[in-house]
């Protein structure tokens, strides 16, 4: 009898040649990561609870400051400086402005065939890679810092066969919501989230990310796919260190505890309605609905695809008067290349809002916090009560392009009523050149879609709704 891949991960982390699910196994961790909401409790555990004060190889431990930056009020601004005291103490590496912490492990740490824990819940995202990530609370993540393993019981595995092509206007947000919608939010509790298909050979990397990273909405443990020559390509481009990695395949006689096939050219732009992740309908369902704010960004949509597509559709437009549209890169070096491909100009010429690299409203903490009664419809990652601001705001969930499509039109909009046009190759004439050698984030691996307006004005607004 076969295994999968992340039962294989969990075996070679643990030392054994097979594993069962709902095997405990102690495994070894490769990195472990920690970001500014839960570091400096780990470290007052660290520094007073711990008989032997010791971390085991703090070269692979990663500390990441992401969720407020800039710090916001003087409870933040300690915080941040704990993590900088330790870190140095200790030779912890340290990033604070890079951009989120997924994105900085994706872009510079994680390597097929890892286990990874971090303490953030969405460190699923780097089955992207081929690597097993699962989030874990400050106290696992402190015995894993000092010990280098942590105890795991071997999850069962959901199978997803995805085949066919993207309708136009349809993206991997779309679908990953639509699977959430389908199995529920509790649908792959405590159980890995495997895609596959051959739908995937035409998914890039940013794409896959944004599959895994929503797994954990569902409920599962993790969220993977097989690595394949698009992860060593991306590997050789954005890594002047850990390039190399395990490349793992599900066997196949591996055993799942259920499959599931969706077919891509089915699919239609959805939307998550508040205050439920899983309560996802066609877009059409919502059309005119009053908009406050817009979001595009966070770990889960805020990567250079996102960032163009969102481009494409606001040049030459502006955001609604009513509207307040922000966007956030998900890292410096996504930012760098927006720049570059003049694709930040295009956002503040039509009155949105670029934000530093970092969690943003996503977190509902530091950066556009929503009011009393306002509706917000972003790309982030959840949309319970009080996520994003006020327990009485609404949160919808839906791709970069009906968010953009929507804060020009103020209220929910289809976003296949104006699909994104070409954006010229080279930077705005107002950017410094392009210096050579500078961080670039791989190209889409299917043709993005950037065919010019031709279904008439953006501008337009439908009939608007009452809020709901």
């Amino acid at each position: 009898m076969g295994m999968t891949i992340s039962e294989k991960i969990l075996a070679m982390a643990a030392g054994q040649g097979t594993v069962r699910p709902g095997n405990i196994v102690t495994a070894k961790v490769n990195w472990r990561m920690s970001n500014d909401v839960t570091t400096h409790l780990t470290i007052d555990m660290f520094e007073n609870k711990l008989r032997e004060k010791k971390i085991y190889d703090a070269d692979s431990v990663v500390f990441i400051v992401d969720h407020n930056i800039p710090a916001e009020n003087e409870k933040t601004a300690k915080v941040h400086q704990v993590m900088r005291r330790f870190a140095g103490q200790h030779n912890i590496k340290l990033h604070e402005g890079d951009g989120i912490c997924h994105q900085i492990m994706l872009e510079t740490y994680v390597q097929p065939g890892n286990l990874v824990l971090g303490a953030d819940s969405h460190t699923c995202s780097y089955g992207a890679l081929g690597a097993f990530g699962t989030g874990v609370g400050c106290a696992d993540f402190l015995y894993a810092m000092a010990t280098g393993t942590t105890w795991m019981m071997v999850p069962e595995t959901i199978k997803f066969d995805l085949k066919g092509r993207f309708p136009e206007g349809v993206y991997a947000r779309d679908l990953m919501l639509k699977i959430i919608g389908t199995i529920g939010a509790n649908g792959a509790n405590y159980q890995a989230m495997e895609f596959s298909g051959e739908a995937l050979r035409h998914f890039s990397i940013d794409d896959r990310i944004v599959l895994c990273n929503l797994a954990v909405e569902a409920g599962a443990k993790t969220g993977i796919m097989e690595p394949d020559d698009l992860v060593t390509e991306y590997l050789k481009e954005n890594r002047d260190m850990n390039p190399g990695g395990l490349y793992f395949k599900s066997d196949k006689d591996a055993i799942y505890r259920k499959s599931y096939t969706f077919d891509l050219n089915r699919l239609e732009p959805v939307i998550a309605r508040p205050d439920h992740v899983d309560d996802v309908v066609a877009v059409s369902e919502c059309l005119g609905i009053k908009i406050d704010q817009g979001f595009i960004g966070s770990c889960n949509n805020g990567r250079i695809e996102e960032m163009r597509i969102t481009a494409g559709i606001l040049k030459g437009k502006k955001v609604h008067p009513d509207v307040r549209l922000l966007i956030a890169p998900a890292s410096k070096r996504v930012y760098l290349q927006a720049l570059a491909e003049g694709l930040i100009d295009i956002f503040m010429d039509s009155g949105a809002m670029v934000m530093n690299p970092n969690c943003s409203v996503c977190w509902g903490s530091c950066q556009g916090v929503i009011g009393e009664n306002e509706v917000l419809l972003s790309t982030g990652t959840r949309n319970f009560k009080g996520r994003a601001g006020h327990a009485t705001s609404k949160v919808y969930l839906a791709s970069a392009a009906t968010v953009a499509v929507s804060a020009i039109r103020g209220v929910i909009s289809d976003p296949r009523d104006c699909p994104p046009v070409v954006i010229p190759a080279h930077p705005s004439s107002r950017l410094r050149p392009v210096i050579p050698g500078a961080p670039v984030i791989p190209g889409l691996t299917r043709d993005p879609l950037i065919s010019a307006n031709t279904k008439g004005d953006c501008g337009s607004e439908p009939a608007m709704t009452d809020r709901k």
